[in-house]
């Protein structure tokens, strides 16, 4: 099983509405991914910057993989007034190189 980490930006303004959307995810996206190998998927927020910080332990596709999937377009789309998004409302994300680890 292997731990990736990722950055994604909000709009300012915005961290209310995205814990209000994600207190509320949709069940089948969450089916999607736990059936895709994603597992203790935590996603931390940087109040002084709106920066997202995500974190997933893998077994096999990545949340970021997922998005030839119609529910992870569907919510894409939902999530796009809310973050700084691609051109496909995919969320800019970008990967974390990691430099410690303790167990």
């Amino acid at each position: 099983m292997e731990k990736i980490a990722f950055k994604m930006k909000l709009k300012p303004g915005m961290s209310a509405e995205y814990k209000r959307r994600h207190d509320r995810i949709w069940p089948e996206l969450i089916t999607l991914l736990r059936e895709n190998g994603v597992s203790d998927y935590s996603i931390f927020l940087d109040e002084e910057t709106d920066t997202l910080f995500a974190v997933q332990y893998l077994a096999g596709h990545s949340s970021q993989e997922l998005g030839k999937e119609a529910i992870v377009q569907q919510w894409w789309d939902y999530m796009h007034d809310i973050m700084d998004v691609n051109p496909d409302h995919s969320p800019v994300s970008i990967n974390l190189k990691k430099v410690f680890h303790m167990d």
